[in-house]
């Protein structure tokens, strides 16, 4: 008797929640990376979340403590949320760095297209190059963490054992190495 059948649905319910957390680890590391680096270079904190909130409800927080609530909420929930592509990216079989390095780059590119779209941040080319590499390095953090965390929750799944026997299969270890 087979205990566990393929179920796609449950394949993808599972990417999902692990992307959730994994999501939610690495809003925790850009986060404190943030507030490192707020510390050293003296700057505030910004609120291009709720900017942008703001924008695309047409509702506003009445007073700034309300806002700095709002600010730090939506940053938590549209970290965690991008934790789902990184679901999706290991659902697919994208494992390791290769799914980093495309999560980041679309976490990163969102950002720089979404922000000076809502009167967020000016465009990337209207920055300094210091303040656009400290912010690469936040998303990066951000990535690195969260593609970790994906990666611990989804060891052994079977997606990595799939992915493992094409990798065997195609001689692939060789080629890598």
């Amino acid at each position: 008797m087979k205990i566990r059948e393929e179920n796609a649905f449950g394949e993808l319910a599972g990417a999902i929640g692990k992307g959730l957390l994994a999501g939610l680890a690495g809003t925790a590391a850009i986060t404190l990376s943030q507030m490192i680096e707020m510390k050293i270079t003296k700057r505030e904190a910004s609120d291009a979340p709720v900017k942008v909130a703001s924008e695309v409800t047409g509702a506003a927080p009445a007073n700034d403590n309300q806002k700095e609530k709002l600010n730090n909420e939506i940053h938590y929930a549209y970290g965690t949320s991008w934790g789902v592509v990184r679901g999706l990216l290991g659902l697919a079989g994208l494992k390791g760095l290769p799914a980093t390095l495309v999560h980041f780059g679309a976490i990163w590119a969102t950002e720089l297209i979404m922000l000076p779209k809502y009167d967020a941040a000016p465009p990337v080319n209207e920055q300094e190059p210091k303040s656009v590499a400290i912010d690469a390095l936040h998303h990066a953090v951000y990535a690195i963490a969260a593609g970790l965390a994906y990666d611990a929750l989804d060891a052994g799944s079977d997606n990595q054992r799939k992915l493992e026997a094409l990798i065997e299969r195609l001689h692939l270890k060789k080629l890598l190495s």
